[in-house]
């Protein structure tokens, strides 16, 4: 059995390699090392593979988020909801801006966020809804869409874990993650479903209006060179990276069947343990593509699990280990902890396995026989 990683880019690269090396030469050759032509050819390949009449692509994904959140002509105090259950990133730039960050526990089944407490955090303040796709599940956006249209609200969606999910709505109809409220962002961090080899983000919105300043916005505020028409900041996407991500997009959807297929094949040898609660999937199988496959530990210490994997080489993650909410630099007298049962409960009980495109059976069955192994050994 080949060595189990948590992410396995070098085995994933290995069948393209060589159109990666001839794209990355073309564009040393030619130097088109700033918006180059594989930019605009990686941009108008995502517009399509989303069906979204804008992709605006930039340096990272928390610019992104940055970058939408500067398009909504926000005024400082203005109220953001988003979820305590996530990365840092998504709050972080709400406080860069001088925004307040109203947080709101999640699902205890998806862990995404919860509609319920989304609901009772809405006030006369608020102005935008960020639900985060976290580990790849799209969350329950026909409800956050009802909510954001009832108290004309506008949706920022975080699917920096869930590009190339699918989310069905009561009708039967469906959009990618990302393209069902009014702007979406993403990120290209390299452990990422649709990873690049270092940073890189982008945002997409159906709105033309809502598109042209976003342009402007990521490029100092310029649509004229050296003409500053609004503020801006400096966050482009690469033309190496971009020439990357056009090569990988091709392979997306292959990337995000093959997650799928591990996360069966690990939830069908554990579903049935007492100690182990598999992955939930909100709808239909599209709408969860497994950036992360986490399970939720019962009566056990997880630091335990922990060391025990790692004494037989196998990798895990805790995302998140400590909430937004006591973050230090996040924290607030006006957050109470009643409002997080799912989230503080999540922190100290979730773990994630080695989930990527070049995982094996062989790999996934000594992984889920050492965790049984190690629970049964708790008896």
């Amino acid at each position: 059995m080949k060595k189990i990683n948590m992410v396995d880019l070098a085995n994933q690269y290995k069948p393209i390699a060589n159109k990666i090396h001839d794209a990355i030469n073309n564009i040393i050759e030619n130097t088109s090392f700033i918006n180059g032509p594989s930019v605009s050819s990686f941009q108008k390949n995502l517009e399509s593979y989303l069906e979204v009449k804008h992709v605006i692509p930039c340096a990272n994904g928390t610019d992104a988020l940055q970058v939408a959140l500067m398009s909504l002509d926000l005024e400082p105090g203005d109220e953001i909801i988003t979820v305590d259950f996530t990365f840092a990133s998504t709050v972080e730039v709400i406080a860069l801006l001088n925004l307040t960050p109203i947080l709101v526990d999640v699902d205890p089944d998806t862990f995404n966020i919860n509609i319920n407490s989304l609901e009772s955090a809405i006030t006369k303040k608020s102005k935008v809804i960020i639900p985060v796709h976290l580990f790849g599940q799209v969350a329950n956006m026909e409800e956050v869409m009802r909510l954001a249209k009832k108290h004309n609200l506008s949706i920022i969606e975080d699917t920096a874990q869930a590009i190339g999910a699918n989310y069905k709505f009561d009708d039967g109809t469906k959009k990618k993650a990302g393209t069902i409220g009014n702007i979406g962002t993403t990120s290209f961090f390299p452990s990422k479903n649709l990873g690049a080899y270092g940073d890189g983000g982008a945002i997409f919105t159906n709105d033309d209006s809502l598109a042209i300043k976003i342009r402007g916005i990521v490029n100092h505020g310029m649509y004229k060179r050296y003409h500053h028409d609004i503020v801006g900041i400096n966050s482009r996407l690469d033309s190496i990276q971009a020439a990357i991500l056009d090569i990988k997009l091709k392979y997306l959807d292959d990337y995000n069947h093959s997650r799928k297929k591990s996360a069966l094949k690990y939830t069908n040898l554990l579903k049935n343990h007492p100690n182990i609660i598999t992955p939930f999937i909100a709808g239909d199988e599209d709408s969860h593509v497994f950036h992360q496959y986490t399970l939720i530990l019962k009566d056990c210490v997880r630091d335990d699990l922990v060391e025990y994997l790692n004494l037989n080489k196998i990798p895990c993650g805790i995302y998140y280990p400590i909430p937004l909410h006591k973050q230090k630099a996040y924290q607030n007298k006006r957050f109470n902890e009643d409002d997080f049962t799912t989230t503080n409960l999540l922190s100290k009980s979730v773990i994630s396995l080695p989930m990527h495109t070049e995982l094996d059976d062989d790999q996934i069955e000594f992984i889920c026989k050492k965790i049984n192994f190690f629970f049964n050994g708790l008896k």
